[in-house]
C-alpha cells in the first residue's frame, strides 16, 4: 500500500492473522515506542506494530532488554496505542514479568492489556513457558509467541548468534512451536534460525509466523524501525535491509539549524511575531 490510509481503513485484529496467512498475504510489522512514530507507521499501512521491550536499548540506551520493567512497558505502549487507528498493537511482556509464575504473569499481562489499551502481547519462550500462555489466552488475552534467538535470555545463550542450526534444537524449536499453536497463540515471532527450519515452521502451524532474520517464507516480517530507516549506525546484522539513512539527514538538520542560529539567521523576521 502506497500513501496514507483512509478514513475507511479496516482495523486489524488477531483474526486478521489467521485470515492473511491462509490468503497467502504477508503480513507487515513494524516496532514502535512513541506516539510519533507510531503515527506515521500506522498511517502509512502497516499491519502490525510492536511495542517491543527493544525500547531497553532504543529509547534508554541499555545494552540489551533485560532492564526496562513493566511500568516502562506500559508508558510506551500506551503512547503508541494512542496514535494508532488501524494496525494491530502488540505489548512485549518485559523479562520478569512472566517467568516467576503464571500468576504473576496473568496480573502483569492484565494492567499491560488495561493501562494500554493494546490488542495482544508477546512472551518468549516454548516448552517452558506453555502453561502461562495457556493462561493467559483463557484470561481473553492473546498471545504472540517467539522462539529462536529470544533476547530476554541472551545470557543463557552467551550471544545473538542463529540459533537452532543443530538437529536437536530445530526439533526442539519446531515442537515448541506445534505447541504454542496448540495452545491458541495467534502468532509466532521467529529470530534469527535457518530460513529452511522457518519454512517448516511456518508450514506445520495454522498460527501466523512473523520472521527477523529467519528467511522470507514466513508469513510476514518484522524489523526494529530506527533500525531499518537508518537511524543509528551502529547495528548492521546481516538481515538488515535500510530503508533509508535517517541519522545522514537529521544530522545535518541540525548542523544547519546550529549554524543558523549562531550566525542570527533564524528565526528572520518572517518568523518573529
Amino acid at each position: 500500500m502506497s500513501g496514507y490510509l483512509t478514513i475507511n481503513s479496516k482495523k486489524i485484529t488477531t483474526r486478521s492473522f489467521f485470515e492473511m496467512k491462509q490468503r497467502g498475504e504477508k503480513i507487515a510489522m513494524l516496532t514502535a515506542y512513541d506516539f510519533t512514530m507510531a503515527s506515521l507507521i500506522d498511517n502509512s499501512g502497516i499491519d502490525c506494530i510492536l511495542v517491543g521491550d527493544s525500547a531497553s536499548n532504543v529509547m534508554a540506551g541499555n545494552e540489551n532488554t533485560l532492564p526496562i520493567t513493566v511500568d516502562e512497558m506500559i508508558y510506551h505502549a500506551r503512547s503508541v496505542k494512542r496514535a494508532v487507528k488501524r494496525a494491530l498493537v502488540i505489548c512485549d511482556m518485559p523479562f520478569g514479568s512472566y517467568q516467576i509464575s503464571r500468576e504473576e504473569a496473568l496480573r502483569n499481562a492484565v494492567r499491560i492489556m488495561k493501562e494500554t489499551g493494546v490488542d495482544a502481547v508477546k512472551v518468549e519462550g516454548g516448552a517452558d513457558i506453555l502453561d502461562t500462555v495457556k493462561a493467559l489466552i483463557a484470561a481473553g488475552i492473546p498471545v504472540c509467541g517467539h522462539l529462536g534467538l529470544t533476547p530476554q535470555s541472551i545470557h543463557k545463550f552467551g550471544g545473538y548468534g542463529v540459533r537452532a542450526k543443530d538437529k536437536a534444537e530445530a526439533d526442539r524449536l519446531l515442537a515448541d512451536a506445534q505447541a504454542l499453536d496448540v495452545a491458541g497463540c495467534f502468532a509466532i515471532v521467529l529470530e534469527k534460525v535457518p530460513a529452511e527450519l522457518a519454512a517448516k515452521v511456518t508450514e506445520a502451524v495454522s498460527c501466523a509466523t512473523i520472521g527477523i532474520g529467519a528467511g522470507c517464507q514466513t508469513d510476514g516480517q518484522v524489523l526494529v524501525s530506527t533500525d531499518m530507516l537508518g537511524m543509528t549506525n551502529a547495528f548492521r546484522p546481516r538481515f538488515l535491509r535500510l530503508y533509508a539513512s535517517l541519522s545522514t539527514i537529521i544530522c545535518d538538520a541540525i548542523n544547519r539549524y546550529s549554524e543558523d542560529v549562531k550566525q542570527s539567521a533564524f528565526p528572520s523576521e518572517e518568523e518573529s511575531y
